[in-house]
């Protein structure tokens, strides 16, 4: 079989082809495009942002502070223009997202609502490769109460000899410690192996047992079909960087559910543009939060750094979240079925085969015959694709639909099987 003429067909009738034109693609010394395959890292830049960006600056330059009102875009309701964009991708409605911070803020802000160390529920039930920053904010918010993450942090782990958690075994943990929890925080894709956690029964579970659950997507929004709300999670939050193109260190997001946002009482720690809008300028001494989740904004939020992330959300609802997925699943089912015949004996693939159960990545733990992954990716980058590696010995690769083509992917997978060679 002609793998690449197989490819070129796949591109010839793909309907989402054209939106690799939007996107800036990194280019050797010779001006030769690169094949990137780390939108799980760092999402490519849109082309439209630099319009975006400029638009604002020119308006800054041209209006100073009276922009918040008068800009082409005013900022002070520039947060809420993400907000329909970001409800569609994470299935909720749009009084219940907000663009603010980044996500390991937003996680300490969420603790500080909705993990509330009451009596006997006063731990906190976590996977154990969880990203390192959700272990230190967690770990923080345990010591911060006075609580040991020794005796308070519950880890649930795959089985023995297993890359994979199993919904059975965090399930069943969550019934059993329920008695002393008071959260489950959980990705979406961890972030490693990139298995997507089947979260409507591991929410459901925790949720009738009487425990907060949070969800960290920044692995999923704009990578999975998402349903936050129907699911009932209590809240999420995430990065803009990664799937979602919108640069580095871009502004994060929020997911509150909506029943938790009417309740004024729920503590908060709190800041002037999370006080409803229509008293929010009077600077009267009370804090009165407004409507939905954007009652949990602290600051103004960075317009330079929104700006890109609106720019990508126009692409998202250009483009469909169902066609990308499609795409999605063909893309990296593609990568699979070439890994699989041209390097069989040198590679594991350790995310899950099933295509509802992952995203676009794919985690690949190289075999002891095989070179190591740091010197693996060294030859990938050398040879024109663009990845990444993580301890202990595994290469990751996401094909994502907005700009990858089954040609990358082919490339991708041919230049790994030379890198390979010991």
């Amino acid at each position: 079989m002609n793998f690449e003429m197989l490819a070129r067909q796949h591109d010839a009738t793909d309907p989402l082809a054209s939106f690799a034109q939007e996107f800036h693609h990194p280019q050797d010394a010779s001006g030769q495009k690169l094949t990137y395959l780390c939108g799980h890292s760092l999402g490519l830049q849109a082309k439209s942002v630099a319009e975006y960006v400029e638009q604002e600056l020119a308006d800054w330059r041209r209006l100073g502070v009276l922009g918040h009102h008068s800009g082409t875009r005013p900022w002070i309701h520039y947060h809420e223009l993400a907000a329909s964009g970001l409800a569609e991708l994470v299935g909720a409605s749009a009084t219940e997202v907000v663009a603010m911070n980044s996500l390991t803020v937003n996680l300490h802000l969420m603790m500080v609502s909705f993990f509330r160390p009451n009596g006997a529920r006063n731990s906190v039930l976590i996977e154990k490769s969880a990203f390192p920053s959700d272990r230190y904010a967690i770990v923080s918010q345990l010591e911060f109460h006075g609580l040991s993450a020794a005796k308070h942090l519950v880890e649930v782990a795959p089985r023995p000899g297993e890359h994979l958690l199993r919904t059975s075994d965090l399930v069943e943990s969550i019934e059993r410690e329920a008695p002393r929890l008071g959260l489950v925080l959980l990705p979406g894709i961890q972030y490693l192996t990139g298995q997507f956690l089947e979260l409507a029964p591991i929410i459901a579970t925790a949720r009738r047992n009487g425990v907060t659950v949070g969800i960290d997507l920044a692995h999923s929004i704009g990578n999975n079909l998402l349903q936050l709300h129907d699911w009932n999670a209590d809240f999420a939050v995430w990065c803009h960087y990664k799937y979602l193109n919108a640069g580095p260190g871009a502004i994060g997001g929020c997911f509150v559910h909506q029943r938790h946002t009417g309740q004024n009482t729920l503590p908060r720690f709190s800041g002037w543009w999370g006080n409803e809008l229509e008293t929010r300028f009077r600077m009267a001494p009370e804090f009165n939060p407004a409507p939905g989740a954007d009652g949990w904004q602290l600051s103004n939020p960075p317009i330079l750094s929104t700006a890109p992330l609106l720019a990508s959300l126009g692409l998202f609802q250009r483009a469909g979240v169902s066609r990308l997925r499609e795409k999605s699943i063909a893309l990296t089912g593609y990568l699979e079925f070439l890994i699989q015949e041209l390097m069989p004996e040198s590679v594991e693939i350790i995310t899950p085969i099933e295509p509802e159960q992952r995203g676009c990545q794919l985690s690949l733990r190289l075999k002891r015959n095989s070179v190591d992954a740091s010197l693996c990716q060294q030859r990938l980058i050398a040879n024109g694709v663009i990845g990444d590696w993580r301890e202990p010995n595994i290469l990751r690769l996401a094909p994502t639909p907005l700009y990858n083509s089954f040609s990358d992917v082919w490339k991708t997978a041919t230049v790994l099987a030379q890198a390979l060679q010991a």
